[in-house]
């Protein structure tokens, strides 16, 4: 993207789009397992906190961070599979600002019945999957923290899980929109809208979600706002 912001041709060759979808995907999946793991990371801190150094080893850790790189690599394998599966036999300009896969569907000549259903099958799958993870996780910290008698501990677990539920919110509120809905429900401009956002805004703003439960952060962010203000 930024490179077309700065040459007048955009132009991009037939295996380098197939490995920017790839990577796109593989990189989108990674981070629905991660937003998984973390919850679950989470549901371990708040509801067993006593079992959080036995649950949540060195050796858990390497086992979910290896679930999710290979989940990616199979989503991301399925997508790169149906697009070298795809002809292109007319002016191929993707309507687009990188090659996301709805748009190359649409640039096909050949018959994409099954090369349009198997990989949104397999990227709502993946979504499924990792926010039916998510939700069960929460209910059982829901659950865990209106049983707190403590006041000060029930605003500690909150606090724990707001920059997660945040992400996930706009994370999975974006790609959902894209590769879960039915295509017919909404247009390509406002499919490259919303790819910009997760694509760009999200990963641009996630240090800043993550980074607020930071004291000094906090305390850096009030004195600069105080100095716009009072300036």
């Amino acid at each position: 993207m930024l490179v077309n912001f700065l040459v007048e041709r955009n132009t991009i060759s037939y295996l380098g789009c197939a490995i920017q979808l790839g990577s796109a995907v593989f990189f989108g999946t990674v981070e629905c397992f991660l937003l998984a793991a973390m919850a679950y990371d989470r549901f371990v801190a708040i509801c067993n906190p006593l079992l959080y150094s036995t649950k949540m080893s060195t050796q858990v850790c390497a086992q979910l961070f290896s679930v999710a790189y290979i989940g990616g690599f199979i989503d991301a394998s399925t997508f790169t599979i149906s697009f070298f599966s795809l002809f292109f036999c007319g002016p191929n300009k993707v309507n687009h600002f990188f090659c996301d896969y709805a748009p190359l569907v649409k640039l096909s000549c050949s018959d994409v019945s099954i090369s349009a259903v198997v990989p949104s099958c397999s990227a709502g799958f993946a979504i499924l999957a990792t926010m039916i993870i998510i939700a069960i996780s929460y209910i059982y910290i829901l659950i865990t923290i209106l049983n707190m008698r403590s006041t000060e501990g029930r605003r500690k677990a909150f606090s724990t899980c707001t920059s997660h539920l945040t992400a996930v919110s706009l994370f999975y509120g974006t790609i959902t929109f894209i590769y879960v809905m039915p295509k017919s429900s909404y247009s390509t401009d406002q499919n490259k809208v919303v790819s910009v956002f997760y694509m760009v805004v999200i990963p641009m703003l996630n240090p800043l979600i993550y980074s607020l439960r930071n004291n000094e952060i906090k305390g850096a962010l009030k004195r600069a706002v105080g100095r716009k203000i009072f300036s």
